[in-house]
């Protein structure tokens, strides 16, 4: 009875509480060196080489090593970034990304990165809710993104906040179809298309708008209800996968709807008493899906986890047993 209480009131108190997922299998864990900033925040598979950005770098992204063994080296390849075009985000929300990057590094604040067939590499700036594309050959320019999806996400109840703006990117192989994903309060995807040289909304930008809370998983020391959010995207398989940093799961969806389909969990794996960390929420903040498995970067806000590793962190869990196409 007293079960039953406790789960009605999370409910009346918009907490979402999500029933049993299955878990994803750890294949293999890996360090990364060779970061100057650390603070791994999103990686990309483009053909067979694997790239990375750090949140405290501006004038860098990492090409990934990938091997058997546990640390991998990130070798650092420079780009010169032109000047960010303007927006319509507030003064406010400017200032304060101005004022943390003297603090902390990273003015642009790197969060995801994501690639076409082509090996052009596409990055998300947090800090300015803009895109960054780097060509083959290392030129880097800004897309030209129309006003109106700001504006659309922002009338949807996204990108009000300050440290909580676009967290993930990915980009169909075509390269003309880019989905952003908003971290949290509200948490959301929205979807750009390209035209000739503007990219923008067909009709409405914004798929997904969603606020509320929901309960860490069990395995989490004192959990307790969080705000819901995302952390990164992964296209694969003309499937959209979110990585859902509180929940510790991922979860695919359509990619032209933003219906969830089938979730995940590698909260198991991930909260193990060696992996823990002692800040109060996730910090997964990097996904690469692909058909033998999911790659998952830990961006670890330069703490130690319990077992006293300071580096970033790349985890390979084994795909899903029938695959992630595999029907609920």
């Amino acid at each position: 009875m007293r079960n039953g209480f406790a789960l009605a009131l999370l409910l009346w108190a918009g907490v979402v509480v999500a029933g049993p997922v299955p878990e994803l299998k750890l294949l293999s864990e890996h360090v990364v060196d060779g970061m100057r900033g650390g603070n791994l925040s999103g990686l990309a598979l483009c053909g067979n080489e694997m790239w990375t950005v750090s949140d405290r770098d501006d004038d860098r992204i990492y090409r990934l090593q990938p091997s058997d063994a546990r640390a991998w080296q990130a070798e650092a390849v420079g780009i010169e970034v032109p000047a960010v075009p303007e927006n319509d985000l507030p003064w406010g929300l400017q200032s304060r990304t101005w004022a943390a990057s003297f603090v902390r590094g990273g003015e642009l604040d790197y969060e995801g990165i994501s690639c076409d067939s082509a090996g052009q590499r596409y990055v998300v700036s947090e800090s300015h809710a803009a895109v960054l594309r780097i060509s083959p050959a290392g030129e880097a320019s800004w897309l030209k993104i129309s006003p109106t999806m700001l504006r659309q996400a922002r009338g949807s109840g996204m990108l009000l906040h300050f440290n909580a703006l676009f967290e993930g990117v990915a980009v169909n192989p075509a390269g003309d179809q880019l989905w952003l994903a908003a971290e949290r309060e509200r948490r959301g995807l929205v979807l750009l298309k390209r035209q000739q040289t503007v990219w923008d909304c067909d009709g409405n930008c914004v798929l997904l708008s969603e606020a509320g809370q929901e309960m860490q998983p069990a395995q989490f020391p004192k959990a307790k209800a969080v705000s819901r959010d995302f952390a990164d995207l992964s296209l694969f398989n003309g499937k959209l996968f979110t990585l859902e940093r509180n929940a510790y799961q991922i979860c695919r969806r359509d990619p032209q709807t933003a219906k969830v389909e089938r979730c995940w969990s590698f909260a198991a794996e991930a909260l193990q008493d060696n992996r823990r960390y002692p800040q109060p929420f996730g910090l997964v903040e990097a996904l690469v899906v692909d058909a033998d498995g999911a790659w998952i970067g830990v961006d670890n806000n330069d703490g130690a986890r319990a077992d006293g590793e300071q580096r970033p962190v790349i985890w390979r869990f084994a795909a899903p047993e029938g695959g992630w196409g595999a029907a609920p």
